[in-house]
């Protein structure tokens, strides 16, 4: 099941190549690249990691708004004139970030109508990846926000299997993407797995059949998948 846009957001090897010359910065795994309220003037993108995007509220409650690897983008809103940045970023493993002054990206975007696209193709994409994160969020039990996650984080992997780098993120950072407890999360993953949906053998593999727990009485869903398969 793959949908003809995901194309354009697999292509690193593209931006690699076409991103301005850069500065490639190494984190260590729990190292913050940015933090929410930091001046905003530089775009990051990830050669390769995988880095958390948190967000914290004025009374202190944290949340986990996303999971970004390698070939993803973040801090690009600086080029629309944002002061500060909104969220934090932080390394869940060892990574490699370059930063792009504003500058560097918005002439290369403007100068470059191959990047433009792809660039524009890519935010859009994934900002519509987030609004069905949201929707998931207001809409869905934990049992299905789980199960989503989980066939999302498997479709950057090779028929199922996670990459082994995101056998770094466990059950803590699942329950805060999810927005559940940690104990409800393993209370989940064992369902899945006594089920048959997932496996444990060294390192998580995803079966296409956690589908059925997200498109569980929603018919909606169940078309489009079935459309797009």
């Amino acid at each position: 099941m793959r949908s003809r846009g995901r194309d354009l957001l697999d292509a690193p090897p593209f931006f690699s190549a076409a991103l301005p010359a850069r500065k490639i910065t190494d984190f260590r795994a729990g190292e913050a690249i940015v933090s929410q309220g930091e001046e905003c003037t530089d775009v990051h993108y990830i050669d390769d990691g995988v880095v958390k995007l948190t967000s914290v509220s004025n009374r202190g409650r944290g949340a986990v708004l996303g999971i970004l690897g390698s070939g993803d983008f973040f801090g690009e809103s600086c080029i629309s004139g944002q002061s500060m940045y909104l969220t934090s970023a932080i390394a869940l493993v060892r990574s490699k970030v370059s930063i792009i002054k504003r500058k560097a990206m918005v002439r290369l975007v403007e100068e470059d109508p191959s990047v433009s696209m792809r660039f524009i193709n890519y935010l859009l994409l994934r900002n519509l990846r987030m609004e069905q994160n949201l929707i998931d969020h207001l809409f869905n039990s934990s049992e299905k926000r789980l199960a989503r996650t989980l066939l999302l984080l498997a479709r950057s992997g090779d028929g199922g299997k996670l990459p082994a780098i995101f056998d770094k993120i466990n059950q803590d950072t699942l329950a805060e993407m999810v927005g559940t407890t940690r104990s409800r999360v393993s209370m989940f993953m064992n369902k899945f797995r006594k089920l048959g949906f997932i496996e444990y053998n060294g390192s998580l593999e995803v079966h296409n059949s956690l589908l059925n727990v997200v498109l569980h009485d929603n018919p909606h869903l169940r078309r489009r998948a079935e459309k797009e398969e």
